[in-house]
């Protein structure tokens, strides 16, 4: 009996294709596709870098319609695209590995969990990619509801709010010109204090605090709470109640920094030192009437 023949390995290809029995059969049971439709995100990547080649089965599947260009049901991807996401992985374990690890919850295979919601929100999102921080933002939702699923779609919602405050976005000025702009409304001396020491009237400092919603300042419990508070806001107060929020936290220590004129150096070591230690219900109740002064006094004009 004669040996079968094994084929000739195949040549180099410029495309990894996984799982793709799985969109053909999507492909066959749909019978009002366009042909229009049939090209894939891979065709038009070779047509766009000169003619890279193409596996010809491929031309049979129905494109992805995932915000990114990763398709959640498997199909061909580049070598690039997964490089790319290789990258992602990299630096998603980088902050895993470290978020949270004092707290109970992710003191298991419970960080396993927040692994695979972000890199699922990556692998959708490749357009955006990981940025520090967003592991802060996934983990409160996570202890919360204890869900893979859940987790990740309230976690895509609050990104639809949040990614603007990432470098890719222009919210982070504006929130510090908006602050510039309160304090020396509500509170003029803090102001001529800052701007007089050293100049940090640039609210670099209050950074962290509208990148992660000021999840790093507090202790879980008062996350929860506050996170409410800003969600409701929007509806019965203003939708810029982040910005009362931060300028709340400052004049609560309003008195320590003004009697030791602190510096910016003073001001970001202070904060850090005092991380997890605030009284987030007093904070919140000062956020609460700095809303109603500025109103009134917008009122009164």
């Amino acid at each position: 009996m004669k040996e079968a023949v094994r084929p000739p390995p195949p040549a180099a290809a410029a495309v990894i294709i996984t799982k793709a029995s799985v969109d053909i059969t999507n492909w066959e049971r749909s019978p009002k596709a366009a042909e229009g439709d049939q090209m894939s995100l891979l065709e038009e990547q070779a047509g766009e870098s000169g003619g890279a080649s193409v596996n010809m089965d491929a031309l049979q599947q129905p494109k992805s319609a995932c915000a990114s260009p990763a398709s959640s049901n498997g199909g061909v991807y580049s070598s690039e695209l997964l490089e790319q996401f290789g990258l992602n992985l990299h630096r998603i374990e980088k902050d895993v590995q470290r978020c949270d690890r004092n707290y109970w919850y992710f003191a298991n295979e419970n960080l396993d969990k927040l692994r695979n919601v972000i890199s699922t929100y990556v692998w959708e999102h490749l357009d955006v990619g990981y940025m520090q921080g967003m592991c802060d933002l996934v983990a409160p939702l996570l202890v919360i509801f204890d869900d893979e699923s859940l987790s990740y779609s309230c976690f895509c919602k609050l990104m639809e709010r949040m990614i603007e405050n990432f470098p890719s976005g222009g919210a982070m000025d504006m929130h510090f010109a908006n602050m510039r702009s309160l304090i020396q409304i509500l509170d003029s001396e803090m102001y001529d204090l800052m701007d007089s020491n050293g100049d940090y009237t640039h609210f670099y400092f209050c950074y962290r605090w509208f990148l992660l919603d000021f999840k790093r300042e507090l202790v879980y419990d008062d996350v929860f709470a506050t996170w409410e508070v800003i969600w409701a806001a929007k509806h019965i107060a203003s939708g810029h109640f982040v910005l009362f929020l931060a300028l709340a936290l400052l004049e609560t220590y309003r008195d320590i920094i003004l009697s030791n004129s602190m510096d910016f150096t003073d001001v970001i070591k202070f904060f850090n030192e005092m991380a997890e230690r605030h009284n987030a219900q007093s904070v919140l109740q000062l956020a609460r009437s700095l809303v109603l002064q500025l109103q009134m006094i917008i009122e009164n004009k």
